[in-house]
């Protein structure tokens, strides 16, 4: 079972400007050096780090273009995070233009503990070769060749009310093309739009498409799940703590918050359902067009720069393919019909659940850390960033699991490493405890998935009711 951990609270953010004159700009000469702006400043071809600001729009990244992607925003954690061997020597390729005057580091780096946890995890796994493995390229290839079989199968099938046939059924098409999808999206887009899979960046940027192949789209879930990794838990940074608002709360708000709604206090019963209506609110959400992931936005995230311009007609394109297979053929092919709109909901459902459940449960559960930054906003001191990665996430089963989730059962080793390919989190999970151990880290695992579940379900249930807010007689405690 997960440590016991306090009652998380939420707290109001507390401001910590860093005066201009305390920020290093990393090789900007004088002139550059008098040249200050507030963040909302940034330019699309602009990004922060430490307080500085970079121009990189002529930059070369070797990692390709995606560099441009959060362009106009701060970046310090996003980099930190996907740059684990980062010196300042590698700031020094970019071209500083100035400083920014209101950067807040809430996070701080380079801790003990995040330094011993690199130093044994990379006796593990050495520089260069946390990419994919033989064995993680086999089964992202097997997943493949399921998606595509599958997907042949739904969009061509007149058999959807067949049923001498079981397997030409389309409640079993539709069944199994859900966890088709499914394993695409946990197995193979998820590495890729990491820059886990392959030290080739084209690669990366290739098996990234399967999230457009599934119903969704592969920049606006860059958008969105790379923001929650910088800032997981984060009381007001983190968009999926937010994405389920109002139908029901992830956030344990305090009781009498203008978020709290009084159906929420049964939303332990009904969050289930709505978790399997993610495929359809994703698959007929606008936000495609622009490109603009409303999450990330919500939680300040600015999403106009040229990168996501230019790729806009990209996406609609692959939108509309994805609807003509999966909702017009269906249609064509065996009636439009109430029954044949069932199939293909059903397909969705499938897919919906084998996704969503399986990232609910990774953060929300019984004594996660709901406030990792809650010691800043009371004192001001940064709180480090690899700790509040670990307390916020929990781990369950094994390698086994792992094979099947993508690796997203060791979410733990996930966060710590996040452009590590879930091939290696079986091989350093063990040390990673060890470490936490050491340092009094709370390190929440479950040998079991249904252990998580049930957690899942009874922090659910707690957050909706506002159970961890009600005094409890004759303990004294609240």
């Amino acid at each position: 079972m997960p440590p016991n951990a306090d009652t998380s609270l939420l707290r109001n953010r507390r401001a910590a400007k860093v005066p201009a004159g305390d920020l290093t700009t990393n090789g900007a000469d004088a002139a550059t050096q008098s040249t200050l702006r507030s963040l909302k400043g940034l330019k699309g071809t602009e990004v922060a780090i430490d307080g500085v600001i970079y121009d990189i729009e002529d930059f070369v990244h070797p990692g390709g273009e995606v560099v441009k992607f959060f362009g106009g925003n701060d970046v310090t954690v996003q980099y930190k995070m996907i740059h684990p061997y980062h010196t300042a020597k590698h700031l020094e390729k970019m071209k500083a233009v100035g400083k920014v005057v209101d950067y807040e580091p809430e996070y701080k780096f380079d801790t003990p503990f995040e330094r011993e946890i690199k130093k044994e995890v990379f006796k593990i796994v050495r520089r260069g070769r946390e990419f994919g493995t033989p064995g993680y390229f086999f089964r992202a290839f097997a997943y493949i060749a399921f998606f595509f079989y599958m997907q042949y199968r739904f969009a061509t099938a007149t058999t959807f009310f067949d049923f001498n046939n079981w397997y030409e059924s389309g409640v079993f098409l539709a069944i199994a093309f859900g966890v088709a999808q499914a394993f695409i999206g946990l197995n193979v887009q998820h590495d890729a739009n990491h820059g886990a899979a392959s030290k080739r960046p084209w690669v990366n940027d290739l098996l990234g498409f399967g999230t457009d192949l599934i119903g969704s789209n592969k920049w606006n879930w860059m958008a969105q799940h790379w923001t929650h990794h910088a800032y997981t838990n984060h009381s007001e940074k983190d968009p999926d703590s937010f994405s389920s608002e109002p139908m029901f709360a992830f956030n344990d708000y305090p009781i009498g918050h203008p978020k709290r709604k009084w159906y929420h206090r049964f939303q332990g019963f009904y969050f289930l359902f709505m978790l399997g209506m993610y495929w359809l609110s994703t698959v007929v959400n606008p936000q495609v067009i622009d490109l603009k992931q409303r999450g990330a936005q919500y939680v300040g995230i600015q999403m106009e720069n040229d990168f996501l311009v230019k790729r806009r007609k990209v996406a609609v394109a692959l939108r509309i393919m994805y609807m003509f297979l999966n909702i017009y053929c269906p249609l064509a092919h065996n009636g439009v019909s109430l029954a044949t709109a069932g199939i293909i909901m059903l397909m969705g459902v499938s897919e919906s659940l084998m996704l969503s459940v399986l990232f609910s449960l990774s953060h929300n559960f019984v004594h996660s850390d709901r406030d990792p930054t809650a010691d800043y906003k009371e004192t001001g001191e940064s709180v480090c960033w690899f700790k509040s990665q670990v307390e916020t996430s929990s781990t369950y089963g094994g390698a086994v699991a792992g094979y099947l989730t993508g690796g997203l059962n060791f979410q733990v080793e996930h966060h710590l490493f996040p452009r590590m390919s879930s091939a290696w989190y079986p091989y350093i999970a063990p040390k990673v405890r060890e470490i936490c151990a050491k340092h009094g880290v709370k390190y929440a695992y479950y040998p079991w998935i249904w252990q998580n579940l049930f957690s899942t379900f009874t922090y659910m249930h707690r957050a909706g009711t506002g159970a961890n807010w009600e005094l409890k007689p004759l303990s004294g405690a609240a």
